[in-house]
């Protein structure tokens, strides 16, 4: 499977009694490749690998940034396997591929296996993986770093989203904790 404008490739892996222990097919893909930033920061598949510490997959599954201690709807066995360019993230719950929409923390199933959703990232990445923030984060100049996330204002969840949004590349991390207290305030 190829993928486009490929900005990141993971360091050898660091972590080997994680990989035991994952689905087969993204183990598989690890062991070829320790993860990857693809679509010029649209699609970003976590490894394992202690640094950089924004691509580690055991920091926001198992780590101090445990996307299920953040999320009430995400499980300890759910898998946080990638991210898109905004910070939503790709969850594999029972080998299937789910979404999580940050902002809210809402979960969406995309019917699909792991392999299927790569498949269908690579063959259109704008619509599948929803880049329009992307693309116009590019047209306006930017051009999004590994490591990084786009911040949106105003979140794309408000009503004042409707008028347009501003974005900034940020740090990936920090993006994810701010989206994480952000869904946190819509749920209370």
């Amino acid at each position: 499977m190829q993928f486009d404008n490929v900005t990141f490739q993971g360091p050898a892996i660091a972590e080997p009694a994680l990989l035991a222990i994952l689905p087969d097919e993204y183990r598989q893909l690890l062991t070829q490749l320790n993860g990857f930033i693809a679509f010029a920061g649209g699609l970003h598949l976590r490894g394992l690998c202690d640094d950089p510490d924004w691509h580690s997959l055991q920091k926001v599954w198992t780590g101090d940034l445990a996307l299920a201690k953040l999320y009430p709807n995400l499980t300890e066995q759910d898998i946080p396997f990638g991210q898109d360019c905004v910070g939503d993230q790709f969850i594999l719950r029972d080998e299937v591929v789910h979404r999580l929409w940050a902002e809210t923390g809402e979960i969406e199933s995309l019917g699909c296996g792991f392999n299927e959703f790569l498949t269908y990232a690579a063959v259109d990445p704008v619509g599948y993986l929803s880049l329009q923030p992307l693309l116009q984060f590019q047209h306006e100049g930017g051009n999004l770093q590994p490591g990084k996330l786009l911040s949106v204002y105003p979140p794309f969840c408000t009503k004042e989203a409707a008028d347009g949004v501003s974005l900034r590349a940020i740090s990936a991390l920090e993006r994810i904790s701010f989206l994480a207290d952000f869904a946190a305030q819509i749920r209370a």
